[in-house]
């Protein structure tokens, strides 16, 4: 896909979509250091790209992490939001053995449930209006 000015392009079309995602950890247990959003952030990337998105900016708390996602038309949300959660959680569990206190009634490193939010360019009210005043033929 080829990126112009903010815009990508793939092959039958031209989109410029992003996703506002935050996963919150199971019982919202404080979980994370500086060095686990690192690697997180890492992780989160590599699954984008294999989705053939783009993880344009990444951060978190100890109990939460916050992704903004420029995703194609053809990503499922949902599918993509399972596969960031489930791939992160199993190389967390992985690479740093000692999280597992945090999980160990639930066997998950994240809450089952996410926040999703799409950003668009302009406000609603102002594409309702364009769409309002179409020149619509009689």
């Amino acid at each position: 896909m080829v990126e112009n000015d903010g815009l990508r392009k793939g092959r039958h079309c031209v989109f410029d979509m992003h996703a506002h995602l935050v996963f919150v950890t199971k019982y919202r247990h404080p979980v994370f250091t500086g060095e686990h959003l690192d690697r997180l952030g890492r992780i989160f990337s590599d699954v984008c790209e294999r989705f053939g998105c783009h993880l344009d900016e990444f951060n978190g708390e100890v109990d939460h992490v916050h992704l903004l996602v420029s995703f194609p038309p053809t990503v499922q949300i949902s599918r993509l939001v399972n596969s960031l959660k489930g791939v992160s959680s199993r190389y967390m569990r992985r690479d740093y053995p000692e999280l597992a206190r945090h999980y160990w009634r639930a066997q998950r490193l994240w809450s089952a449930s996410y926040y999703a939010g799409t950003n668009g360019g302009a406000p609603l009210e102002t594409l309702r209006r364009y769409i309002e005043n179409q020149n619509r033929p009689d």
